[in-house]
């Protein structure tokens, strides 16, 4: 359930927070208040799309933050799949957008990606868009309510089909490739036989090229390293006065008088101890000149090897492994083209098997679908007949495509019949705009019952209804609030009136800025804002009345 939603700095708000309740949540105000920008505040910070636009004029960033209730033992374990974990029972969601267009994204305070927030989105809360009853006017659409409806079902049956058909493709693909006649096969064996003496002859071992570019470098700065390793030698062992030879004459000196005093034994101790270290040091250093030895031969067979070895990357691959990689697999194909027919034969007998198994999957899926699309057409008809539909009509035609996919083979569509005795024909033939919106209200409320999704944001669904179907929608969003939090933006009084919670979105105008502001309404200012959708500009006591009458009508419905 969502909690709490925390907007700053987008659009016309400045800085608003809202506290939601379980059951009913109505959002109402006047046109242009604002009511569209909290609706897409919580879809920016579920991961939606992010516009500089967004941000209020002269703002640095916008900030949007969510939290979510987590009461399902499903959503909790979905949610922990994703590593998201919840805490003491929450999930905050957040996402922080700046003025140059990047945005950060968080649950629960660590960093995640718009994908994961989109993810997790998906098992916290359901939000049907203004215009969203459109979508089914495409059938493409249709298939993705019955799989969303079958889902318990369907999901590992599905899952095992795009990966038939992922492995189907890929062998039709090796397929069509080996489809060479004679003079392309002799062509593409020398080629590859070419390729594979070309690296075997280079006599490659891995790691090879790191060792020499190290040597190069070395050998490159050859006469530095000798004149730099020379002149330590010379300062530290055996020039006149050097350093190993003073640091002898100071150990004798302390050595002399530490007889006489403890302080210079303690002294002696340690430049002693130096002593040791500098005579290691320069006993390594001798051993480091003596093997110094610049050739410029070596240098050379260095450099040609470095350059062949960098000629066969630039072909082959960026290291020598990856090289090596090529030429097994460029050995394999050599084997594949000289054995031609036995391989297409083999590939041939692959793909026939490969059908056979993705025919089989896509029978398996298109059962589940029969049997789930019965079961959603008639509830989906039950609660349309709630919503004012008479004597309706609803099933779901299926078709068969001519060619497979990662959704198997099925076409299917919503057939409806508005009135008696008329055939069944496609959604888009018959439903107008308001019966567009029943109908997917219907399909919400249905799938509703099927998923964990706790919340519902319905963004105008009452789009072109009005009178006794109002009543009778505003009854179904009621009810489905029984079982889910329902957060709904509304014109229709109706609709208001079964406010458990009442939400008043107003815009606020003074000589340079405009701000909207959200607020709760108690019972008294509940009754107040349905007697302005009733009445418009001007209140009268009959419409107050009226408005009351609705509030306690709407208290009657359970």
């Amino acid at each position: 359930m969502l909690l709490n939603l925390h907007v700053k700095n987008l659009a016309l708000i400045e800085e608003s927070e809202v506290t939601f309740g379980s059951g009913l949540n109505i959002l109402s105000g006047e046109t242009g208040a604002g009511k569209s920008i909290i609706i897409g505040s919580v879809n920016l910070a579920l991961g939606g799309k992010v516009s500089r636009s967004m941000l209020r004029e002269n703002a640095e960033f916008a900030l949007v933050e969510l939290i979510f209730s987590v009461e399902h033992k499903a959503q909790e374990t979905a949610l922990r799949e994703l590593e998201v974990y919840p805490e003491d029972g929450e999930i905050i969601m957040s996402r922080k957008i700046y003025a140059s267009g990047r945005s950060v994204c968080r649950i629960n305070s660590e960093t995640v990606s718009q994908a994961l927030m989109r993810k997790v989105a998906s098992l916290l809360i359901d939000i049907h868009g203004q215009h969203e009853h459109e979508s089914l006017l495409a059938k493409r659409n249709h298939m993705k309510y019955l799989d969303a409806y079958a889902k318990r079902e369907l999901e590992a049956p599905k899952a095992e089909l795009a990966k038939e058909y992922e492995y189907y493709t890929a062998i039709r693909k090796k397929l069509e490739e080996a489809s060479l006649d004679a003079e392309q096969q002799a062509r593409e064996i020398s080629f590859l036989q070419y390729e594979i003496e070309e690296i075997e002859n280079a006599d490659l071992r891995i790691g090879e090229d790191e060792e020499l570019e190290e040597d190069y470098r070395r050998m490159s700065h050859g006469r530095k390293i000798m004149e730099s390793a020379a002149e330590c030698q010379e300062l530290c062992s055996e020039g006149s006065d050097n350093a190993a030879d003073q640091i002898g004459r100071a150990v004798r000196a302390l050595h002399a008088v530490s007889q006489f005093d403890e302080s210079f034994g303690a002294f002696s101790e340690q430049l002693e101890e130096i002593e040791s270290l500098f005579s290691d040091f320069n006993r390594d250093l001798a051993g480091y000149v003596s093997e110094l030895d610049f050739s410029e031969e070596a240098f050379q067979r260095v450099e040609e090897r470095l350059n062949l070895i960098n000629h066969l990357k630039s072909k082959y691959g960026k290291t020598t492994e990856h090289i090596l990689k090529e030429k097994q697999a460029k050995e394999e194909k050599l084997d594949q083209l000289q054995h031609y027919e036995e391989y297409r034969t083999e590939l041939e007998e692959t793909l026939r098997k490969t059908e056979a198994a993705l025919q089989h999957c896509c029978e398996t899926v298109t059962e589940i679908r029969k049997k789930y699309a019965k079961e959603l057409a008639d509830q989906t008809r039950q609660a349309l007949l709630e919503l004012n539909f008479l004597d309706v009509q609803f099933e779901m035609k299926f078709g068969r495509l001519d060619h497979y996919t990662a959704n198997g083979l099925d076409e299917t569509r919503f057939m409806i019949s508005t009135n008696p005795g008329e055939p069944l024909k496609p959604l888009d033939a018959v439903a107008s705009g308001g019966e567009l919106s029943r109908i997917m209200l219907a399909l919400k409320t249905v799938l509703a019952e099927t998923d964990e999704i706790e919340t519902l944001i319905f963004d105008e669904i009452d789009s072109g209804i009005s009178g006794r179907t109002a009543q009778m929608v505003a009854e179904k969003i009621k009810l489905t609030g029984k079982n889910h939090q329902i957060i709904c933006i509304t014109h229709l009084p109706q609709i208001a009136a079964m406010a458990d919670h009442h939400f008043l979105i107003e815009k606020t105008s003074s000589a340079d800025v405009t701000i909207s502001n959200i607020r709760s309404l108690n019972r008294e200012e509940s009754i107040q804002e349905l007697a302005r959708m009733l009445g418009g500009v001007k209140i009268t006591d009959a419409v107050l009345t009226n408005a009351k009458e609705m509030k306690e009508m709407a208290d009657a419905v359970r």
